[in-house]
């Protein structure tokens, strides 16, 4: 076999999402010769698979259930549902049918190069980049390699699973129609967001959830708001409901349940997380950098550098294990890109991450739920306030599910964890994120102005709802 041909660069990115894409850019602007490498599409899960089509699927399905609110609120309406503007949509704005040569282009007239191919650490400072057609090449880093190559979805070990055509949010973004029917395995973010766009549709959709409660990483009455408004869309729910096997008949899937229900639909879609591909990534190859063989992110301090021991190893979003969000892998990023560069600027903290829900109605939550602010031992106190309650919630009438939750650190004073749901639960977070990541006491939020009548304003009124302290 032919010797891998190399290459001398100053920076090689593995993994061009948008974490890699970001790190990658903004290093060639700075002057240096970075080689950016993608397998796949360059702008990787989000823009193709995940964050902007979906979003584009939920708005289109929200659009449908404004309408079927209209009766009692402003006449009368008849919606009838049509999925091929959606996934022109899709397929036309959001992903130039799943061609990223528009990205390639932008990064490329910015000063990087563009490597197609998988790539993996070869040793210090060396990455081998594996292409389609079975050729190699070694690109060597004269400053370091940053690695953010995302995850994958994680499927579980369910016997039958395997073997089915299942579905996992690729496959459902890039639908020409929406399937009649449709199981989804999973209630968290993706697959409630995914079910409810596929409901307002008129797909017959049933979550399956192996805990007790759908958003389980969120506060539990995130779930049971979502448990109370999802079926509103004609969604069944299964929680605590454990999948047994999977089969398919003819052309439909079956699923067993714990239980011994049997479940069947058109389509199942597999929805239950994501994971780091670690072994993929040659980190046995730099001394000091292997996490081991149970590790399920790679370890970074504060500047994004991997490893103890490994020299010029940098990684940002998904591989690090601080949530597969594409604000995370961009926050970290723009670390890593001032560390390699030498430019002054603080260290990764993420006391405030903030992260969405997409629903209708939007889960927003920032910082510590009160169970993990309980776990860490902190004097708690929450308060929690419904919108329907709230002016602008009985002002919308239809449609106004939701509620603000602020969790406090009672020692200190301060917010450190609060979730808004509602019409406009992600836009409202950020006043909370705000709060928390400056440490702001409640005593100072309770003398704000907030203005009347918006949904913001269910702030102070959770405030004033900040209850007795409870023992950790």
């Amino acid at each position: 076999m032919a010797a891998a041909a190399e290459t001398d660069v100053d920076v090689v990115v593995v993994g061009m999402g948008p974490g890699g894409e970001h790190a990658a850019t903004r290093l060639a602007e700075a002057g240096l010769v970075v080689a950016g490498v993608e397998g796949e599409l360059l702008g990787g899960e989000c823009p193709y698979w995940a964050c902007v089509p979906t979003k584009m699927m939920l708005r289109s399905a929200t659009l449908l259930a404004e309408a079927r609110r209209v009766p009692g609120m402003a006449g009368r309406a008849r919606v009838a549902p049509d999925w091929s503007p959606l996934a022109t949509r899709v397929r036309d704005e959001a992903t130039d049918d799943w061609n990223d040569q528009a990205a390639v282009d932008r990064f490329t007239g910015r000063g990087g190069r563009f490597v197609r191919g998988r790539g993996s650490l070869a040793g210090p400072r060396m990455v081998r980049v594996d292409n389609a057609g079975g050729e190699s090449r070694i690109l060597r880093a004269r400053r370091g390699v940053v690695l953010a190559t995302g995850s994958r979805p994680s499927i579980p070990p369910v016997p039958g699973l395997a073997e089915a055509p299942y579905w996992t949010n690729r496959e459902a973004v890039a639908a020409t129609e929406p399937p009649e029917s449709l199981i989804v395995l999973g209630g968290g973010p993706v697959g409630v967001e995914l079910a409810q766009a596929f409901a307002r549709f008129g797909t017959r959709v049933t979550i399956v959830e192996a805990l007790e409660r759908l958003l389980p990483m969120e506060e539990p009455e995130a779930g049971e708001l979502l448990a109370e408004t999802l079926p509103l869309d004609g969604i069944e729910l299964r929680t605590g409901a454990r999948a047994e096997r999977v089969e398919q008949h003819g052309e439909d899937l079956m699923v067993l349940l714990a239980s011994g229900e049997k479940l069947t639909a058109q389509r199942l879609l597999v929805a239950t997380g994501r994971q780091a591909d670690l072994p993929a990534l040659g980190l046995a190859t730099v001394p000091g950098l292997d996490p081991g063989p149970e590790a399920r992110a790679l370890p970074v301090d504060g500047r994004m550098r991997a490893g103890r021991a490994a020299d010029g190893v940098w990684a940002v979003g998904d591989l690090t294990g601080h949530g597969a969000f594409t604000h995370v892998a961009m926050y970290q990023a723009e670390i890593a890109a001032r560390d390699i560069l030498g430019e002054p600027g603080p260290e990764a903290d993420y006391r405030a991450l903030p992260r969405v829900t997409f629903t209708d109605p939007e889960v927003g939550a920032v910082g510590l739920t009160e169970a993990q602010a309980r776990e860490r031992g902190l004097r708690v106190r929450t308060g929690l306030t419904r919108l329907p309650s709230s002016a602008r919630g009985w002002i919308h009438k239809a449609g106004n599910a939701g509620f603000v939750k602020l969790v406090e650190d009672a020692g200190q004073g301060v917010l450190v964890g609060a979730t808004s749901a509602g019409p406009a639960g992600g836009e409202v977070l950020y006043g909370l994120v705000v709060a928390v990541q400056a440490g702001l006491t409640t005593d100072r939020l309770r003398h704000m102005i907030y203005a009347y009548p918006t949904f913001h304003r269910a702030v102070e009124d959770a405030l004033g709802r900040l209850g007795r302290l409870a023992t950790p």
